[in-house]
């Protein structure tokens, strides 16, 4: 008995600190901090996201050394959370561009059914926040899934594909860059390939090697309008 009152209350304690920081505004804290002022000479290019942008420098960590590029990508996380933290993570950095990958984990559900609607609003507020701020904008495609490992009853394909394409009109109509990753990746069930990805959602080094030269196209692209 003691033993289960003391994994509940470590529970508990967990859900709490969650609920307290729920879109992890903390994770990045530090390293916002120690950041040097940004400067007119160097073009510092902010990536916002979830897992995609997470895992990315881990894979290839000289692509955002090499550039300037900022990884502020969290692990799991809705356009809502991305949302709450796009001040701290973006738009107090100063940079002079930010790419945005989003939409994914909202399909997936991973906070709860959602709006195809409400998902794309929350990924034009970081754009417009950003423009507010004058950092230019790349909004990126939702990139390829057939499946999730981790919900297997939710069919994303035509999900994705619809949310596709409202962010591709939102930035068309707004004169900003998308960056079209799906295209480049899907295979022919719409899906991300397999010598592309371990679980079908997350790309692996060869599937970053693929979206690294389109994402220093868009970047290059929006920041000589």
């Amino acid at each position: 008995m003691r033993n289960i009152i003391l994994l509940l209350a470590l529970l508990l304690g967990g859900l709490n600190a969650s609920a307290q920081d729920w879109p992890n505004i903390k994770r990045y804290q530090d390293a916002n901090a120690a950041l040097p002022a940004s400067t007119r000479s160097v073009k510092r290019v902010v990536y916002m996201g979830d897992s995609i942008t997470d895992f990315w420098i881990s894979n290839d960590s000289t692509f955002f050394a090499a550039n300037h590029f900022i990884d502020r990508g969290i692990s799991g996380q809705t356009t809502e959370q991305m949302l709450l933290r796009f001040r701290e993570d973006v738009i107090n950095l100063n940079p002079s561009a930010v790419v945005i990958l989003a939409g994914i984990n909202d399909i997936a559900e991973n906070n709860g059914p959602s709006k195809l609607e409400d998902v794309a609003g929350n990924i034009f507020s970081m754009a417009e926040l950003a423009r507010a701020n004058n950092i230019k904008v790349v909004l990126s495609s939702v990139l390829p899934a057939a499946a999730f490992p981790w919900r297997p009853a939710i069919n994303p394909v035509e999900k994705i594909k619809a949310l596709n394409e409202m962010i591709k009109t939102y930035a068309n109509k707004h004169n900003i860059t998308y960056l079209d990753y799906f295209t480049a990746m899907a295979d022919d069930k719409r899906g991300l390939p397999a010598a592309l990805s371990a679980d079908g959602v997350h790309p692996n080094l060869q599937g970053y090697k693929i979206i690294k030269p389109l994402a220093l196209q868009a970047v290059a692209k929006m920041l000589a309008k």
